[in-house]
């Protein structure tokens, strides 16, 4: 498993070869054993193969085209409501429409998307987490008909891959790691750790071709700014009400 995730790629081009049912119900069994809060398993897993269905997700993930091109769209949910309804029907009082319930079943939904991902890397299939689940997530939960305390929050699209694209760079262990107490960062240590990443060819080039003067600049004003980040936590925020929480 540790040489596999050392090695692991974000796939984007995959080939037309299928996914079998009993390969992937077998990796979303096995995936159902990550760790989880209380024992309560506080995710839903909506498997997408449809094309039109696929079609009807993919203005949510603005039109990526692996969405598309994938075999399997997989979309993992916060789920508070399958637990709210078995407790309803056993004489128990749910009170789980709240953030902080929200958050443990976010918690438990990505852990599940975390421990599938690996196990569909090391059986040696592709997969690409879209990050987009949560800029648009009315319209993942009206396509998906998902009901109250049901909120996506971690999308994967997965198949054989047709590629095999160079591996990402990473920031050393030192950057990320702190030895019983949080040590703060200093503009040496800034300089340490970054100026590796910052001197990559390709993000000298992604910074001259932006016309920015340095790659802090691309995530900050143009990638990530704060403008949009505050417009999707707002309409995030919205959903996430709407949907009981």
């Amino acid at each position: 498993m540790k040489e596999t995730i050392l090695k692991r790629r974000t796939i984007r081009r995959y080939s037309p070869k299928e996914v079998s049912d009993e390969l992937l119900d077998g990796l979303l069994e096995a995936a159902g054993r990550t760790p989880t809060m209380g024992n309560l398993q506080l995710y839903s897993v909506l498997v997408t193969r449809d094309e039109q269905m696929r079609a009807a997700l993919s203005p949510a993930h603005f039109n990526q085209p692996m969405v598309m091109s994938a075999p399997v769209v997989v979309t993992v949910c916060a789920d508070f409501r399958r637990t709210s309804v078995w407790a309803e029907n056993r004489k128990a009082v749910p009170g789980y429409d709240n953030f902080l319930s929200f958050m443990n079943a976010a918690t438990d939904a990505l852990l599940y998307t975390q421990t599938f991902t690996c196990l569909a890397e090391e059986a040696g299939l592709g997969t690409c987490f879209l990050g987009t689940t949560i800029y648009m997530p009315q319209l993942i939960v009206d396509t998906l008909k998902l009901p109250r305390l049901v909120m996506p929050v971690a999308t994967l699209t997965v198949g054989w891959p047709d590629e095999e694209p160079a591996l990402s760079d990473r920031l050393p262990l030192e950057a990320f790691v702190h030895r019983e107490i949080y040590t703060d960062y200093t503009p040496q240590s800034i300089d340490e750790y970054y100026t590796p990443k910052e001197q990559l060819e390709e993000n000298r080039r992604f910074v001259e071709i932006n016309h920015k003067e340095t790659l802090a600049q691309i995530f900050t004003d143009i990638r990530y700014t704060k403008k949009d980040n505050e417009a999707l936590s707002e309409n995030f925020l919205k959903v996430l009400k709407a949907q009981g929480f």
